[in-house]
């Protein structure tokens, strides 16, 4: 059996290649833009992925030719299949009947937290000796792959709203079978593919709608939109968790600067505390989503707690990347005004006294169509400086959000790599200075760059 991936390098489409070799399927696959993490990844397993999507590099032995959802109309490789009556179906498709028919899902969703929460869920139930597979959104950092069959009855899935195929516009994730459904939060996102807030919650309620009556859903409190999307009508048991109202069956409150320590109280009256490496109220949440979902699995707050205390987060979430006496360099894929918030209000209660330098890089379609640009400069207003790295032209200016502090753009990404650290540079002997990289694409490097400057440095 020989599978092509088209999109392999998206992280969806890279776990599905990790998932079919070890099932002793040949993979192969290409790739436009082909990049780390994910890149890595598959390097590290044997996985070849060519650049470029050319009809040529497409095996003549091949069964099945699995298509991404980056991929439309017009694409060659796409255009070449239709035309030959190639065999094709959807990633999620393939999964569904190859995989998750014979598992017990755990399905994240949610417009933020989904891998975070999806690996603590893992590493939680891989510590209790319960050997889930899963497939996650990045690369969790208690495990050496992004996606593995596991030997135990669960498999957690990190479930994405986007569409699922350019032949399919469903949500892939009512391609998943799911057990529990974990509703991390919701909020407008993807304007290249949805209207409004309510044409996303519909997606949502396709997806409560196919969790059995005797599995459960796990819901943020917090939320106000998925409340309504639960109120559209529910068939299986609601276990909810809150980072703000103590009557949800599951609820936690922060006891240390940057919740680095956390107290929770659960179902049947237990308390747990936690105390971990990860920061902000955005994990702690997550975690709490985690706690609630692994006791429906039987695994106690107590053991869940113990587990966390040794989670290391996944690959560009909010991850530390360099460090000299006067700077700390982190990277982190927020690319939602939401996200940026929090990652920069993290950033100033656990450094409250450095300027926080911050680069972002507006590649989502829904950053570069110009939506949420009337929150985006409130989110921005807690770093002291901002630059937005503009490889390509926006049809609206940064420097009109109105964040009251300086905002610049910059084409180039070495000349962006200087002015930051002449930033660096006149604050040094201060405070010192934080950076934060946010991007959900490659970034060209920039963090990479950056890190290494720093290093030198400090060398």
């Amino acid at each position: 059996m020989h599978i092509y991936i088209a999109g392999i390098c998206g992280t969806f489409m890279a776990g599905i290649a990790q998932l079919a070799q070890s099932m002793g399927v040949q993979v192969s696959g290409c790739d436009a833009n082909v990049y780390p993490p994910m890149s890595d990844v598959l390097a590290d397993a044997g996985i070849t992925a060519h650049e470029g999507y050319d009809p040529a590099s497409i095996p003549d032995d091949v069964d099945t030719i699995l298509i991404g959802n980056a991929l439309s109309r017009g694409n060659p490789l796409v255009e070449h299949v239709l035309t030959h009556r190639l065999r094709y179906q959807s990633g999620a498709e393939w999964l569904k009947e190859s995989v998750l028919r014979q598992r017990k899902v755990i399905a994240v969703a949610g417009t933020h937290g989904k891998t975070s929460t999806a690996s603590m869920i893992t590493w939680i139930l891989e510590s209790a000796g319960m050997s889930p597979g899963f497939l996650i959104g990045g690369k969790p950092g208690n495990f050496d792959q992004s996606a593995r069959l596991g030997e135990g009855d669960y498999f957690v899935i990190e479930a994405d709203e986007y569409d699922t195929a350019f032949f399919d516009k469903r949500s892939k994730f009512v391609h998943y079978l799911p057990h529990i459904a974990v509703l991390n939060n919701l909020e407008f996102d993807h304007a290249d593919i949805f209207d409004d807030l309510s044409q996303i919650q519909k997606q949502f309620h396709h997806l409560i709608r196919i969790v059995p009556a005797s599995g459960a859903i796990v819901s943020n409190l917090d939320s106000p939109a998925l409340e309504t999307v639960l109120s559209q009508g529910c068939w299986s048991p609601v276990t909810y968790f809150s980072t703000t109202q103590s009557q949800a069956n599951w609820y936690a409150a922060s006891t240390s600067c940057a919740a680095t320590e956390f107290s929770v109280n659960g179902e049947n009256d237990v308390t747990t505390n936690i105390t971990w490496d990860c920061m902000g109220e955005h994990n702690m949440q997550n975690a709490l989503a985690a706690l609630a979902t692994a006791s429906l699995t039987d695994v106690s707050p107590t053991r869940s707690a113990k587990a966390l205390k040794s989670f290391i987060p996944s690959a560009r979430r909010l991850e530390w990347m360099a460090e000299t006496e006067d700077v700390v360099l982190f990277q982190d894929f927020a690319h939602h005004p939401t996200a940026i918030k929090t990652t920069l209000e993290t950033l100033r209660q656990r450094y409250p006294n450095k300027q926080i330098l911050a680069i972002i890089e507006p590649r989502s379609n829904t950053m570069q169509m110009g939506w949420h640009r009337e929150s985006l400069g409130d989110a921005l207003s807690t770093a002291n400086r901002v630059w937005f790295y503009l490889p390509q032209r926006l049809n609206w200016r940064p420097e009109d959000l109105g964040a009251g502090i300086p905002l610049m753009t910059e084409s180039d990404a070495g000349t962006l790599v200087q002015q930051i650290l002449s930033q660096c540079d006149s604050h040094q002997g201060r405070t010192g200075s934080v950076i934060i990289a946010m991007s959900n694409g490659s970034f060209d490097a920039i963090p990479q760059q950056i890190a290494t400057l720093l290093m030198e440095r400090k060398d």
